[in-house]
């Protein structure tokens, strides 16, 4: 006896987005657990690798990596100082390797291929030239917004922005966020449904706090300038 194979059309709406949470909810307990064996296994070593990985282009959420690092700290695996200066060198690490290579090879490649994609050569200069002027505050708040500080490093290199300066705004920003990610892990621990509850909120509260010091700092740079 054989049985049709049945098409998606007759499933119910709901019973697919039921199965769809599932694979994902199971994917990514899967992923949480490679996680914390990777870093239970490597120790600091591996929160240095994971957090140099996502500071780069890699697409990897820095909480897949710090919450379980937080969570070891919590049951006395793991020294809470240490896997915090672990994950700052590596955001540090793994941003510098962006602003490097955005230094030594973007600005050539788009110099000669940038007009393919409309990027003319007076772009360039007006990065280099917003940078110079304000980019410390672009890499302290790019590093707290999410998506932005996978590639907020690149602009930064194009402009040739002063290293040190740069280095020491991406540990402020990077450090601000993975101290809030390896607190969530010590504190909550693997409770998923805490996690799930209290992380949006974390990062709503932290994009708002960006977009008030952004406002302040416009505000202030346009009072300087107008008193002159």
């Amino acid at each position: 006896m054989t049985t049709q194979p049945v098409s998606p059309d007759l499933i119910a709406p709901e019973t697919l987005d039921a199965a769809q949470h599932v694979i994902e909810h199971d994917l990514l307990t899967a992923v949480s657990h490679w996680l914390v064996d990777f870093v239970h296994h490597l120790g600091y070593a591996g929160v240095f690798i994971m957090t140099f990985l996502e500071s780069t282009f890699v697409p990897i959420p820095a909480e897949l990596t710090m919450v379980p690092a937080g969570y070891l700290a919590y049951q006395g695996q793991m020294h809470v100082g240490l896997v915090f200066l672990a994950s700052v060198a590596g955001t540090i690490s793994g941003s510098y390797f962006n602003y490097w290579l955005a230094k030594h090879y973007g600005r050539r490649f788009l110099l000669a291929y940038g007009k393919y994609m409309l990027i003319k050569p007076d772009r360039l200069d007006a990065i280099e030239n917003y940078f110079a002027n304000h980019g410390q505050i672009s890499i302290l708040t790019g590093r707290l917004i999410p998506g932005l500080r996978h590639f907020i490093s690149f602009p930064a290199g194009l402009a040739r922005m002063d290293v040190r300066k740069f280095c020491l705004y991406t540990g402020l920003g990077g450090g601000a966020w993975m101290a809030v990610l390896i607190a969530a892990g010590y504190l909550i621990g693997d409770n998923e449904k805490m996690l799930k509850h209290y992380i949006p909120m974390v990062s709503y509260s932290i994009l708002t706090l960006v977009a008030l010091v952004v406002a302040i700092y416009i505000w202030n740079h346009r009072r300087k300038k107008g008193a002159k």
